[in-house]
């Protein structure tokens, strides 16, 4: 399957829900993609063969969504698995940022062990949207010595300006596919 038809055919698994979580926003529900086996398979091994070529050796998850797809993942490529939770969830020592997202501002830790120096991180999630949640985990996996060597998620939000300020700060960019504000 080429990358164009990859990126139709799991933008047609994915389900919009209006005005949610509050008026404005357009979710977008990946969830049907989880319910798929065939999309749930075809979106790991796109990420698992950019983890081959940029020689990962960690995947870092972003709560809550990007927990299922970072663990399959990582089971898929035989690598470590790392948390990034909200304030609050992680049991042992953490250090934890601050940052914004479209319609609030929330704070994300690690464990202060999650990664060392060495570790080639990627970092997964759902969505790229503003990219405050990546760019607020990348400082603290970087805060820890280890390397981000790249973003995945599953859909780009392109307007919101996120996978950009990703870019601007020095990440390689994987999104499956991308959705405009009026789709």
């Amino acid at each position: 399957m080429s990358t164009a038809d990859q990126a139709a055919y799991l933008k047609s698994k994915i389900r919009t829900v209006r005005d949610w979580p509050k008026p404005g926003i357009n979710f977008r529900d990946v969830t049907t993609l989880f319910h798929d086996p065939e999309a749930f398979r075809v979106m790991v091994e796109a990420f698992s063969l950019d983890c081959r070529r940029h020689d990962i050796n960690l995947i870092a998850a972003v709560d809550a969504r990007g927990f299922i797809i970072g663990g399959a993942l990582a089971y898929q490529i035989h690598q470590p698995f790392m948390l990034v939770r909200k304030k609050g969830k992680l049991p042992f020592r953490t250090v934890s940022a601050d940052y914004d997202l479209e319609y609030g501002s929330a704070t994300i830790e690690i464990h202060a062990d999650a990664c060392k120096p060495g570790d080639r991180v990627l970092i997964v999630d759902d969505l790229i949207a503003t990219g405050g949640t990546v760019l607020a985990a990348t400082k603290l996996i970087r805060t820890l010595g280890a390397e981000v060597v790249g973003v995945a998620a599953i859909i780009d939000l392109p307007e919101l300006g996120g996978s950009k300020k990703l870019r601007e700060a020095g990440l390689s960019v994987h999104a499956l596919c991308e959705f405009n504000e009026t789709e």
